[in-house]
C-alpha cells in the first residue's frame, strides 16, 4: 500500500512539474495592458495597430510604439465580424498584420486536466487515510484479547540476566539453581524418574527482586522469559483477562522450555 501511494505521488508530482513547466512557457514575457473591444476599434481607425494576434476568443495587440495590449472577441464569430460590429474602417484594417495561433495541444490538456488533480488528490489521500485507520482499527480488535507479555530473548546479551546480576539472596540462589539444571538437562533427571516442576513460588514484599530472580533463572539456563503486570490482565470487558492468559500461556508453550 505505501510502495503503491508512493508511486502514485511521484507521477502526480512529475505531472505538476511538466504543467508548471508548460504553463511558464506560455506565460508572456511581458505584461498585456486590457482594453475594451471598443478600444481597439478606435486604435485601428487611428493607424495605431501594428499586429494582431488571435488565441481563441483572446486577442493579442502589438502597437506601433511597441505597447502591448489584449482584449476578446465576442464568441462564435470571426474577428472581422466582430470588429464590425464596432464600426471598424476596413481599410485601416488591412494595414494591420493578423495571425492566427492555435493552443498547443499540452496547454489545452494541462488546462483541462489541472482543476480537477487536486480534488482528485484530496479524494484519494482521504481514502487512503481512512483505509489505514480502518486497517489499524481492524488490528487492534483483534490484538484486543492478546497478551501483552514482553519477551527476552535468551540470546540477546544486552537485556539477558543471570545470578551475577542479582546481590545477595544466597540460599534462594541454591535452591533455584536446581530449576536451571532441570531447564538445562531435562532428559537426565526424567531417566531416573524425576518430575520437572511445573513452577515456583517466590514469596516477598514487593520490590524485594522476585522479578528479577526469575528472570535471572531464564538467563543462566537460556531460555525465554515472559515478563508481564498482573494489572495487564485486568479489563472492563468480561472474558479479556482470561483470554489474553490464555495466549500468555500459548506463546510460552510455543517458545517452550519457557519461564512466565
Amino acid at each position: 500500500m505505501d510502495k503503491l501511494l508512493k508511486n502514485i505521488g511521484l507521477v502526480v508530482l512529475f505531472f505538476l512539474f511538466v504543467s508548471g513547466i508548460l504553463v511558464l512557457y506560455n506565460a508572456p514575457a511581458q505584461k498585456y495592458e486590457d482594453i475594451s473591444l471598443s478600444q481597439l476599434v478606435g486604435q485601428i481607425n487611428e493607424g495605431a495597430v501594428k499586429e494582431i494576434i488571435i488565441e481563441g476568443n483572446e486577442l493579442k495587440i502589438e502597437l506601433n510604439n511597441g505597447e502591448k495590449e489584449k482584449t476578446s472577441k465576442e464568441m462564435e464569430s470571426s474577428l472581422g465580424e466582430s470588429l464590425d460590429n464596432y464600426g471598424v474602417d476596413k481599410e485601416k484594417l488591412k494595414g494591420v498584420k493578423v495571425e492566427v495561433k492555435k493552443e498547443s495541444s499540452a496547454a489545452v490538456w494541462a488546462g483541462l486536466i489541472l482543476p480537477f488533480l487536486l480534488p482528485f488528490i484530496l479524494i484519494a489521500g482521504f481514502i487512503w487515510f481512512m483505509m489505514r485507520q480502518a486497517q489499524r482499527g481492524n488490528t487492534q480488535a483483534l490484538s484486543f484479547g492478546m497478551s501483552r507479555a514482553r519477551m527476552t530473548d535468551p540470546k540477546d546479551k544486552e537485556k539477558k540476566t543471570t545470578f551475577k546480576d542479582v546481590a545477595g539472596a544466597k540460599e534462594a540462589k541454591e535452591e533455584l539453581l536446581e530449576v536451571v539444571e532441570f531447564l538445562k538437562h531435562p532428559k537426565k533427571f526424567l531417566a531416573v524418574g524425576a518430575k520437572i516442576p511445573k513452577g515456583v513460588l517466590l514469596l516477598g514484599p514487593p520490590g524485594t527482586g522476585k522479578t528479577l530472580m526469575a528472570k535471572a533463572v531464564a538467563g543462566e539456563a537460556e531460555v525465554p522469559f515472559f515478563n508481564i503486570s498482573g494489572s495487564e490482565f485486568v479489563e472492563m470487558f468480561v472474558g479479556v483477562g482470561a483470554s489474553r492468559v490464555r495466549d500468555l500461556f500459548k506463546k510460552a508453550k510455543k517458545n517452550a522450555p519457557a519461564i512466565v
